[in-house]
């Protein structure tokens, strides 16, 4: 193991690191507004709007987010649609995000119980009311774990997004990898790149879960 070879090149995994977390911040957080908004379009059975729910998240759970990424950003430029390899990573893995994060939202959303709604309703809170400040905060909680595993996953998913060239971490790698053939020396960054990046945060959701695990009971 070449370890100054490790350190002189440490800052274009540090950079490609940031890649990542950007390109997972801004996915993950919209795969969770896109799941919540697509549960509550199934908890509220809006006669038009659930079928095309059902419709994405069947088609998003089965496809592949490489197959997606392939027609963001090699298929819509054949219609004319140009958009950046940033731009198409965020919204594949929000697209395939929110599927999971969907059905993630509505195991929360199944698991309150009829009673508690009929309690909420007696006190005289409107259903905006009981959404929002009984079912909600009830409903996360619950499903917390699930969300969080979804988290860590597609955080793992940003590795494939280097076939749209963009310079995240795996494509740091390769790039180190053919320029160099320094194979040992790279994958060993590259899997302490990731180990730094998921293990803090698997750690906060683990304590985050263990705070509100009084709202489950």
């Amino acid at each position: 193991m070449d370890f100054d070879f490790i350190a002189k090149f440490s800052p274009m995994f540090v950079k490609a690191g940031v890649l990542t977390l950007k390109l997972a911040f801004y996915g993950i957080l919209l795969s969770i507004i896109i799941g919540f908004i697509c549960t509550l379009i199934k908890y509220k059975r809006l006669p038009l709007l659930s079928p095309l729910v059902s419709a994405y998240i069947e088609l998003s759970r089965n496809t592949p987010l490489l197959i997606q990424l392939f027609f963001l950003y090699y298929g819509l430029p054949k219609l004319g649609v140009q958009i950046s390899g940033f731009t198409c990573a965020i919204v594949g893995l929000a697209f395939l995000g929110g599927s999971y994060m969907s059905e993630s939202f509505r195991l929360g959303f199944e698991a309150i119980k009829k009673s508690q709604i009929e309690s909420a309703m007696s006190l005289g809170l409107s259903e905006a009311q009981i959404v929002f400040y009984v079912v909600l905060p009830r409903a996360f909680a619950i499903a917390l774990p699930s969300i969080s595993a979804n988290i860590i996953f597609l955080l793992k998913e940003t590795s494939i997004v280097s076939i749209v060239a963009l310079a995240d971490l795996v494509y740091a790698a390769k790039d180190v990898i053919g320029l160099y053939y320094k194979t040992n020396e790279a994958l060993f960054m590259l899997s302490v790149s990731y180990l730094i990046i998921i293990l803090p945060l698997s750690l906060a959701l683990t304590l985050l879960e263990k705070r509100l695990a009084y709202m489950r009971g």
